[in-house]
C-alpha cells in the first residue's frame, strides 16, 4: 500500500509464516494488512459475462470478510436460533437475540466444508446479523473475535479449541453499540486486540497459550479500530486509534510512547479506521470532520495538517483508506470515493461511481456509510463495492478511470433506504472470495 511498508512487511511476514504464502489472504487486508495483492497472472479485463464462478456455499449472516490460507477458506458467521427473539430493526439494542457464532473452514478449491466450530452467543447490538472481524490465520492457528467479545484460538487444520477469552467476564468490558470490531493482530508471537474494560484498552496475549503478556490503558470504551504495526525511525510500534486519541505503543511491553488527541464527534465514539502510514506520515480520521496527518519521528509526532470537515481531508466511516505514495484514496462519509493529498490535506477529486454506481453532486447526502473496499494489484485497483460489484480501475492524483465492472453477489441487507454488501473480500489463488448474509462464493481472476 505505502512506500514505508517494504521494511515492516518483512516483520509482519515473520509472524504469519507459514500461513502467509504469496497467494494467501490470511487476515484482514491481506498478508501484510496493507490491502496489497501481489499475485501476477491476473486478468486485465473481465471475460464476457464476468469472472467465472468456481463455487458457492451457504453461510449465515455477518460482516466478517473471509481469510484464505493453506488451501482453506475461513469464514465467520452467525446463525440465529430458530423461533428465538429477533430485533425489531438494525438499531434495536434492547432485544436479546439468541444464536450461535460459527467459524466455518472450507476447501478453497471446492467450497466443501472441512470443519466447523460454533458456540452460543446471544446478541444485543445494533446491526446484529453477525460477526465483524475477519479471522486471522498464523502459525498453524486461526484467531477469531466475535461481536460480543469472545476471542478464540483454534487449530487451523482441525478446528480444535486451543484457548479462549471472554472480554466481558475477564476484563469487565462493555460490548460496544456495534460490537467488538478490532480484527486480531498477530505480531512477534502476540495476539493484540482492543479489549476495553476497567483499566485496559489493548491487551497482548501469547499467541500459543492465551496468557496475558501486557496491557495498555487507559480503560473504558475500546472503539472499533484494529491495532496496526508501523515503523518509526527503523523500529516497530503498535498504533491504535482509540475514541479520544491516536497513540503509539512499544510492541514488546505495551508502554505508551506517544499520544495525539483525536476525538470523533459522532455517536458512540466512532474511531473505526486503522491509522495508515506512508513514509514518515501517519493518517487517521473519522466521521464528523475529524482528521489528522502526523509526521512521525522521535517522541510525540508533529501535526502536518488537521481536517476542517469542509474543504480538506476525507472522513471515512467503515472503510480504512488506502495510501499510495502521497495520495490518500478512501470512501468519505457522504459515500463518494475521494482523493486527498497526504502532505497537505488538499482535496484532489471525488466520484460516487465506484461506490453507488452513479454520479452525483458533491452535496448529495443519501450515500452515508457508503462502502467500497480498495485493493491494489500492480498498477491498478480491484474495488469491491456495496452493490456486490467488482471494479477494475486506475486511481491517480489526477482522477479515477474505470477499466471494467462485473456484478458478483447479491445485496442481502438493507438500511438507510438502500441495499448493501458490507464485507471485505479475500484475494488469493488468483481468485476473489466474496460473501453476503447467505452465501460465500469464489470467482476466478486468473488470466486465460
Amino acid at each position: 500500500m505505502m512506500r514505508a511498508l517494504s521494511s515492516r512487511a518483512v516483520l509482519v511476514t515473520l509472524v504469519l509464516a507459514p500461513a502467509a504464502a504469496a497467494d494467501d489472504w490470511p487476515q484482514w487486508l491481506g498478508p501484510h494488512r496493507d490491502a496489497v495483492w501481489k499475485e501476477t497472472g491476473i486478468v486485465e479485463k473481465f471475460p464476457e459475462g464476468g469472472p467465472k464462478k468456481l463455487w458457492s456455499a451457504p453461510i449465515g449472516g455477518g460482516f466478517a470478510g473471509p481469510a484464505v490460507a493453506g488451501g482453506k477458506v475461513y469464514v465467520f458467521d452467525r446463525k440465529p436460533t430458530e423461533g428465538g427473539a429477533k430485533p425489531a430493526s438494525d438499531f434495536d439494542v434492547k432485544t436479546a437475540a439468541p444464536g450461535k457464532e460459527r467459524l466455518l473452514c472450507l476447501d478453497a478449491k471446492t467450497g466443501k466444508e472441512l470443519w466447523k466450530h460454533e458456540y452460543d452467543c446471544p446478541y444485543q447490538v445494533s446491526y446484529g446479523s453477525g460477526p465483524r472481524c475477519t479471522p486471522t490465520v498464523a502459525g498453524g492457528k486461526v484467531y477469531t473475535l466475535g461481536t460480543m467479545g469472545d476471542l478464540h484460538c483454534l487449530d487451523a487444520a482441525t478446528g480444535a479449541v486451543v484457548w479462549t477469552k471472554d472480554f466481558k467476564a475477564d476484563y469487565k468490558s462493555k460490548t460496544p453499540l456495534w460490537g467488538f470490531s478490532g480484527h486480531p493482530l498477530v505480531y512477534e508471537g502476540l495476539v493484540i486486540v482492543p479489549v476495553g474494560g476497567a483499566s485496559t484498552l489493548l491487551v497482548a496475549f501469547d499467541a500459543d497459550t492465551g496468557k496475558e503478556v501486557w496491557t495498555a490503558g487507559p480503560g473504558g470504551f475500546p472503539g472499533y479500530s484494529p491495532a496496526a504495526v508501523v515503523e518509526v525511525n527503523g523500529a516497530p510500534q503498535v498504533v491504535h486509534f482509540r475514541p479520544k486519541a491516536v497513540a503509539g505503543f512499544d510492541p514488546k511491553t505495551g508502554k505508551e510512547l506517544w499520544s495525539v488527541p483525536l476525538k470523533p464527534v459522532a455517536q458512540d465514539d466512532m474511531s473505526i479506521m486503522t491509522p495508515r502510514e506512508s513514509g514518515d506520515v501517519l493518517f487517521a480520521a473519522a466521521r464528523g470532520g475529524i482528521a489528522v496527518a502526523l509526521k512521525l519521528g522521535g517522541g510525540t509526532p508533529s501535526e502536518l495538517w488537521k481536517g476542517d470537515g469542509k474543504t480538506t481531508g476525507l472522513y471515512p466511516i467503515s472503510v480504512t483508506p488506502f495510501i499510495d505514495g502521497d495520495t490518500i484514496y478512501g470512501v468519505d462519509q457522504s459515500g463518494m470515493l475521494r482523493a486527498v493529498d497526504l502532505k497537505t490535506g488538499k482535496r484532489l477529486w471525488y466520484t460516487f461511481e465506484p461506490v453507488l454506481e452513479k454520479e452525483l453532486e458533491e452535496s448529495f447526502g443519501g450515500g452515508g456509510a457508503g462502502t467500497a473496499f480498495l485493493v491494489k494489484n500492480g498498477d491498478r485497483f480491484f474495488i469491491f463495492n456495496e452493490q456486490g460489484s467488482l471494479i477494475i480501475a486506475r486511481l491517480t492524483p489526477e482522477g479515477y478511470k474505470e477499466i471494467d465492472k462485473a456484478k458478483l453477489i447479491d445485496q442481502t441487507a438493507a438500511t438507510f433506504g438502500r441495499k448493501y454488501v458490507w464485507s471485505h473480500p479475500a484475494f488469493a489463488e488468483k481468485c476473489i472470495f466474496v460473501r453476503n448474509d447467505k452465501e460465500i462464493a469464489c470467482f476466478s481472476l486468473a488470466k486465460e
